[in-house]
C-alpha cells in the first residue's frame, strides 16, 4: 500500500490533537474544587463542575475534531494500518504528563512505551 505523505499528517495531526485532548481533561479534572467534590461523593456537584469546566469542555472540543480528522485518514487507508499509530498518543501523554503534571516513568513504562514506538514504525514502513 502506498501511503501519501499527507496521510501521515493527518494521522499524525489526529494523534496529536488526540493526546492534548487527554491532558487538557486531566488539567480540569485536577482542579482542586472538583478533586475535592469527588472525594466527598458529591455525585451531582461534581457532574456540574465537571459539565462546565472550561478545560474539561476544550479537551471534549479537541477530542472531536480530532475524531473528524481520524475519520478523513480512515477514508484513506485501511483501519489496520492507521489504527496502529494510535499508539503514538502512549508516546505523547507519557511524555507530556511527566512534565507537565509530574507522573512517576519508570523503566518498565519506557520500556513498554518504546516497544510500542518500535511497532509503529515497523507497520509504517511496510505500508
Amino acid at each position: 500500500m502506498n501511503v501519501a505523505i499527507s496521510t501521515y499528517a493527518l494521522i499524525l495531526a489526529s494523534v496529536l490533537m488526540s493526546a492534548l485532548a487527554q491532558i487538557l481533561l486531566k488539567t480540569g479534572m485536577n482542579g482542586g474544587t472538583i478533586r475535592e467534590s469527588l472525594a466527598q461523593a458529591h455525585w451531582a456537584t461534581s457532574l456540574g463542575l465537571i459539565a462546565f469546566n472550561p478545560w474539561v469542555l476544550g479537551g471534549l472540543v479537541v477530542y472531536f475534531l480530532s475524531a473528524g480528522v481520524w475519520l478523513l485518514v480512515l477514508s484513506r487507508v485501511q483501519v489496520s494500518f492507521a489504527y496502529p499509530f494510535v499508539g503514538l498518543g502512549f508516546i505523547v501523554t507519557m511524555i507530556a504528563g511527566w512534565w507537565m503534571f509530574g507522573d512517576n516513568i519508570g523503566a518498565q513504562r519506557i520500556a513498554g512505551t518504546a516497544l510500542v514506538g518500535i511497532g509503529i514504525v515497523l507497520i509504517a514502513r511496510g505500508g
